[in-house]
């Protein structure tokens, strides 16, 4: 498996959808931090997502997630996807996206490429030791975010 991207890019300026669930029931919120390298001599993707964000319940309670990426004339989705909550509406109906069944998750079909991940490890960001502008910007008022680790099991182009 293969993916060629300007890693550093990817996240911050593109962003990308993360996903965990099954068709019939799944959420996907915007992300615009994550990683991709590698670990115990595995390709993972890590994503981070705050406790207060309802795609959390989904990153517990589900072996994989996916994370996909999309074409620029996708963006306002992604703005959408990540400025309303699941919680409180259909945010997919709100957009242009149109939700696609995997075997291990869900991803959309306007994806450019979509990478599913089994998840490995996750541990939870520790206020104590971030840098203090770190904390006083982002874990003011919320917990820090929880980091998932997950093994790409597959990259699905198009």
């Amino acid at each position: 498996m293969q993916f060629h991207t300007e890693i550093f890019s990817q996240f911050n300026k593109k962003w990308a959808l993360l996903s965990a669930g099954t068709i019939d029931d799944f959420n996907a919120m915007t992300i615009s931090w994550g990683g991709m390298g590698t670990l115990w001599s595995r390709d993972v993707v890590t994503v981070y997502v705050k406790p207060v964000r309802y795609t959390w319940q989904y990153m517990e309670k589900n072996d994989y997630f996916t994370v996909s990426f999309y074409p620029e004339a996708n963006k306002r989705d992604l703005s959408v996807m990540g400025s309303k909550s699941g919680r409180e509406c259909d945010k997919v109906a709100l957009t242009s996206l149109t939700p696609k069944a995997l075997a291990n998750g869900v991803t959309f079909e306007q994806a450019e490429t979509t990478i599913v991940c089994r998840k490995l490890y996750w541990q939870d960001l520790t206020r104590s030791v971030m840098p203090q502008d770190v904390v006083s910007t982002y874990y003011k008022e919320e917990e820090p975010h929880r980091m998932y680790v997950g093994e790409v099991v597959d990259i699905i182009r198009g």
